[in-house]
């Protein structure tokens, strides 16, 4: 069963029903997936802008009490407190200028509240072998520094669930670590941007939503929504023998 029959000279356009319907109910599928991953990329504009604004401004004292965490994520943060080193912490696998080595996090107790706030320190290369793992030093007594507040759940990729092995994490499960130091956390992880005479580097990336992501996924639906219309454009038209009988039925 054919739609319409329209013909130009020699060549007949002549698109059958089910094939027809099958090409608009995919068309309209890529069609509405491009259009939701445009969304999402303005939507993460958006967010880009106001992080990228949050780094400008001053920071936060933080004190004891909890912080809000979406309003402070990417916000310039200032703590005061003393470290506790007892529950130091190695996250494995970070790769700094094509060398591995491991993120050291240490909670950090603020004056004058019972609550801590855990701090990534900064980078550290490993030891020749997996059993030599570094020990930085950790300032002792009073310290303020100054940091920006990220996720403390964003995970790495791992082949499968690992237990740490003593001060060696594979990845930061936040809940688990709370509970086995057994200290009540501030809900953000501090990557500390403070010098410190500890021989740790810190170069934190600028924070990134992932907008080119969704542009990108965005382009591929809608050039896959445009090479289905003109599949089915091009496979409905046939030129049209002499004395062809069919078109004209």
């Amino acid at each position: 069963m054919h739609l319409l029959k329209p013909r130009a000279g020699r060549w007949l356009f002549s698109p059958a029903l089910w094939p027809t319907l099958a090409a608009l109910f995919f068309f309209v599928l890529t069609l509405s997936l491009g259009n939701w991953q445009s969304g999402r990329a303005d939507f993460k504009r958006e967010l880009q802008a106001r992080y990228d604004a949050a780094v400008r401004e001053a920071p936060i004292h933080v004190g004891s009490d909890l912080l809000d965490r979406d309003s402070v994520l990417y916000r310039k943060l200032e703590v005061e407190g003393v470290f506790d080193d007892t529950h130091t912490i190695l996250i494995d696998n970070r790769v700094l200028n094509g060398v591995a080595g491991y993120h050291v996090l240490t909670p950090l107790r603020l004056q004058g509240s019972p609550v801590a706030i855990l701090v990534n320190r900064g980078w550290v290369a490993a030891g020749r072998t997996r059993d030599q793992v570094p020990v930085p030093p950790t300032p002792a007594g009073l310290v303020r520094l100054e940091g920006m507040a990220v996720d403390p759940h964003t995970r790495y990729f791992e082949l499968a669930e690992t237990v740490p092995q003593g001060r060696v994490w594979q990845n930061l499960d936040f809940e688990r670590y709370a509970m086995t130091a057994r200290l009540q956390l501030q809900p953000v992880l501090l990557l500390q941007t403070s010098n410190q005479a500890d021989g740790l580097r810190r170069n934190w990336p600028r924070p990134d939503t992932g907008v080119d992501t969704h542009v990108s996924y965005a382009f591929q639906w809608y050039s896959l929504a445009a090479t289905l219309a003109v599949l089915w454009l091009i496979m409905n038209v046939r030129r049209v023998r002499d004395g062809d009988a069919s078109s004209s039925s």
